[in-house]
Formats: structure tokens, sequence, C-alpha cells
């Protein structure tokens, strides 16, 4: 089998000091590459960054980037960072496409100038909008309700313009609800603003957050409450390497979801959260958001097949512990 870190030596991880984005630097770095995180920490925690070397600067900044580069041999480059709350791109669209499209024409810029053709961009679900029924495969009709997912889309699109004209060979991977922590505890999920159910449903039994709102319990699903797809952190960091390996032997642009096959409901989190800290998660009801659909589950059929992909983190029960491991033991 191909010895990634032989081929690829140096790696740049923009957003590394991110939820996703630590995660993939310490992966990268245990799998023996050469990591340099490029982060501007806007969202980000330097002490996330315990796996390869930390380069402070913006994106939108042309002449940081081209330090960064000029400076450095890459060989590839994994991109996470962005914007990514649903309601504040709402508010603040012009501030999604900035970041999220402009900052990353940018970097595909430079990468372009310094002659790095391998691209694996962290993309979304909300790439599609509301589901029509069913798992959601590649083939599902992509028209994003609001501007965080239309930002991705625009991103996705570039990659294909940018393979046909430049030769960039990039995978663009969709992720579901991504959830968990490390193993070992030394990184997870921290937001100043958290939006995500499970790091809400935890910080509200540690008493660090308000109690849970449970956004509608009207849905047409068995117990009501709407239905996700929880792929476990490190189960997207290996597809991020698998996804990397095949652009060795498939020229273009990719696309792959990644989800864990099954939906789990508001209700069983909370009571999959209650069994992991055996106690009750404290919670109140709200109306329904508006755009919340009943239902979003991945089909992962094609990164299976394509990529040999497989979620490894498949009980909810167990990726819920390694998120409560993290968080009430958690450093910074």
């Amino acid at each position: 089998m191909l010895n990634l870190a032989e081929v690829y030596v140096h790696i740049l991880v923009s957003g590394g000091a991110g939820y996703i984005g630590s995660h993939m630097a310490r992966l990268l770095a245990e799998q023996g590459h050469a990591v340099v995180v490029l982060d501007d920490l806007s969202n980000g925690h330097r002490q996330a960054v315990q796996w390869g070397e930390l380069v402070q600067a913006d994106l939108l900044d042309r002449e940081a980037l081209e330090k960064v580069f000029a400076g450095r041999r890459f060989d590839a480059v994994f991109h996470f960072a962005a914007l990514s709350v649903v309601g504040e791109s709402v508010a603040q669209p012009y501030d999604y496409y900035r970041c999220n499209v402009l900052g990353t024409l940018n970097l595909l810029d430079a990468m372009r100038r310094h002659g790095v053709d391998r691209f694996v961009f962290s993309s979304t679900a909300s790439v599609f909008g509301r589901p029509l029924g069913g798992q959601i495969d590649e083939d599902h009709p992509r028209q994003p309700i609001n501007p965080y997912g239309s930002s991705k889309l625009m991103v996705e699109q570039v990659l294909a313009d940018a393979a046909h004209a430049y030769g960039l060979r990039s995978a663009s991977l969709r992720y579901f609800n991504a959830a968990g922590a490390s193993r070992d505890g030394l990184i997870g999920e921290s937001h100043a603003c958290e939006t995500h159910l499970i790091p809400n449903v935890l910080r509200s039994m540690l008493g660090t957050a308000a109690p849970l709102k449970v956004f509608g319990d009207d849905y047409a699903t068995a117990d009501g409450t709407c239905v996700r797809d929880y792929v476990h952190v490190e189960d997207l960091t290996q597809a991020h390497l698998l996804a990397l390996r095949h652009l060795d032997d498939a020229p273009g642009a990719h696309a792959f979801n990644l989800g864990n096959g099954q939906g789990f409901s508001v209700r069983q989190v909370i009571d999959a959260a209650s069994r992991v800290v055996g106690r009750e998660v404290p919670y109140t009801l709200a109306a329904r958001r508006q755009g919340d659909p009943d239902v979003l589950v991945a089909s992962s059929r094609k990164a299976r097949e394509v990529l040999g992909w497989q979620a490894r983190w498949a009980d909810l029960d167990a990726i819920i512990e390694s998120a409560w491991h993290w968080h009430r033991n958690q450093p910074w």
C-alpha cells in the first residue's frame, strides 16, 4: 500500500487549531508527515496545536499567505478554515462569502503559484439544503438554503473549474454532524458560540451552559424530534487521508458524503448522554427553528466503495462518551 508519509512529506493544515483540523494535524503527525498549521486563531485554540508548527495568519491576507508558501515546501493542503455557524451566516452573509470563498481562493492561488496540486476540502451536508427523503447521496440536488451552505458549494465549483484549468486534484468531503473527541481526551470540540447538540447537552449537564433547548417535538419522526447523522471526528480524519491517497490515481475534482448512515433523534441523544453520564439532562422545549428538516442522514456508499472508508464509531453511546471525557476534563 502507498505510504503517504513518503509521498506527501510536508502538509499544510489550514484551520488546524480548530475542532476537526486539530484532530487532522494530530493524525498526520502520528503517520509521519511534517505538519504546518495555518490558523488566525479567531475561532481556533493555540492549545490545540500540539502536533506541528503553528503559523498565525489570515487567509484574507495575501501577503502573509505568500510568506507562508515562499518559505516552505508543501506537498498537499488540507483546508478546514471557515466560518460555520448557519444562523450567523444568514445575519452576516458578506462575512461568510469573504472568509469561506475569497479566503479559499487566496489559498488556492498561493498553491498554484508554488506548485502545490493536491487539496482536500472540508465541505458540508449544508450544500444539499432540504432533503428530498431517504439517505442523501452525492447525486442529491445541491440547493443550499443559507449562505454557509452556499459558500461551501461555491468552493466546490471553484475546485471543479480549477481541475479543468490548472490540473488541481481535489476532494470535497461533505460532513453531516461531526461529533466526539480524541480517545485520550487531549483535544475536542470547543467553540465560543456552541451550536452543536452533543456538546450543548454535555455542557448543560456540567452546568457550564444554560439548560438545553430542544427545538420542536412535533416532527414527522418516531419521537417527534429531529433526526441527525453523527459521525465521529476520528472517522472524518481517516477519510481525509484516504481521499488524499485517492487523488494519486484520480485526477479532477471529487466529492464524498461522510456519515454513519444511521440517524439518531434529539431525544435519543439526550437518553444516550444520560446513560453515559449517569444523570438526567436538563432541558426545555422551544419552538421549531425555521428551515430545520425532519431527518438528515447520509449515504456514504461512494466513500466506502471508492475510498475504502468505513465509519468505525457506529455506537452513539461511545461517541458521546468520548466527548464527555473531553468536556469534563477540558483543559482550555
